[in-house]
């Protein structure tokens, strides 16, 4: 019914992995479902199904001879450079589109659910594969089903979707395949490209008529300067654009513990970020909420508890950050990982921010990078960029 969240889960979409060793691994996700099914987050939604995305769907943002490439590098796990597989960030692997495909058709059943009103949000942590181009793979990235996402809903005739991404690395596939059309607001909230791949999202990047907003955040930011960038630029820009739905993603790698990045974030941090959009889905959106994972690289101590927050904030009961970890839950991650598992759903941190209504400093960098954004998109959309 409409109003009920709707999670996209299929067993199979573990076989998006690329194999021992890669960041990329599927357990995550596997830790996640099974932290959110013990908690009993998963018994207040809706749990759906999904059908593997067609061709002509992954040709809704992807050139026809990149799927049929991926599909042969699918058959016999042989490499394809000029498809970007078989390099160290995106191995080739038989079976690859099938696993590709699948996680593109869980986000399109997410854009489905809400699109229909069967459901008002609906989530696909396996997704968020936001590096994914046109015509090539990157960034373990090799459909890129936001995007697909997207494209669908305006293929029904959706005249404006926001898209908000808040992975530390910057959202560029979803913002190519987007840049020239303004019906699509993209905003990447990431790690300045001068210190992390890959190298583009920086402030002047502005699309057609401003809808590609990034915010470059220097290495080192946490909890209280991520938040006072977000809530300075987002925000307004969407009470602006006024999309007829919200596309988010929402990669975890922005925490402290992430061993690829450099921002310093908390569980707590990425929560307080969740809630927000959550209730910006509900003032600018009418309520109509697509949700993806991303990426996520601390398999244990991090991703489960930031996407079982996700979930929970998605299904309208979002949990106490206090709440323990279920003792079976703790059993499962030695028995996957051999890891000791987080015993609760915190890190202790009480996230808070100083608005940018009050004045911004020219000295500090976090403000140096918001004001560089506002100067560069809200013009564009008849907003004063001084605070």
């Amino acid at each position: 019914m409409a109003g009920l969240a709707r999670v996209i889960w299929d067993d199979a979409l573990v076989s998006y992995d690329f194999g021992p060793g890669h960041p990329l691994a599927p357990v995550r996700v596997e830790l996640t479902m099974a932290l959110s099914r013990e908690l009993g987050v998963l018994d207040r939604v809706d749990l759906a199904g999904c059908a593997p995305a067609t061709d002509d769907e992954l040709a809704l943002v992807h050139k026809r001879d990149y799927i049929e490439a991926v599909k042969r590098v699918s058959a016999d796990g042989r490499p394809d450079p000029s498809a970007g597989l078989g390099t160290t960030d995106n191995p080739a692997f038989p079976g690859v589109h099938e696993a590709s495909a699948l996680i593109a058709g869980a986000s399109l059943a997410a854009a489905r659910a809400v699109f229909e009103g069967t459901a008002e949000h609906a989530v696909n942590v396996a997704g968020g594969l936001h590096h994914a181009m046109a015509g090539m793979a990157s960034g373990f990235c090799v459909y890129n089903d936001p995007a697909i996402a997207i494209a669908w809903l305006l293929s029904q005739g959706v005249s404006k979707v926001a898209y908000v991404d808040v992975d530390v690395h910057h959202g560029d596939g979803v913002q190519a395949l987007f840049y020239d059309d303004p019906r699509v607001l993209t905003i990447s909230l990431h790690e300045s490209p001068r210190t992390l791949f890959p190298g583009t999202g920086w402030p002047e990047e502005t699309g057609a008529e401003g809808t590609a907003v990034n915010v470059a955040l220097p290495a080192g930011c946490g909890d209280e300067g991520w938040l006072r960038a977000f809530h300075a630029v987002v925000p307004p820009l969407l009470r602006e654009f006024q999309p007829e739905f919200l596309v988010t993603q929402h990669g975890c790698d922005s925490h402290a513990l992430d061993p690829l990045a450099h921002l310093m974030l908390s569980v707590d941090g990425q929560r307080t970020a969740y809630a927000a959009l959550h209730g910006l889905a509900h003032e600018t959106a009418g309520g109509r909420w697509v949700v993806t994972g991303g990426g996520g690289y601390e398999l244990v101590q991090v991703v489960p508890r930031a996407w079982t927050h996700l979930i929970a904030e998605a299904s309208g009961h979002p949990l106490d950050p206090g709440t323990r970890t279920p003792q079976a839950w703790q059993e499962f991650v030695r028995e996957r990982t051999g890891e000791t598992a987080p015993l609760t759903m915190t890190d202790g941190r009480v996230p808070e921010f100083r608005d940018l209504s009050g004045g911004y400093d020219p000295a500090d960098p976090i403000d140096r990078a918001v004001m560089a954004t506002r100067n560069a998109v809200f013009p564009l959309h008849g907003l004063d960029p001084m605070p």
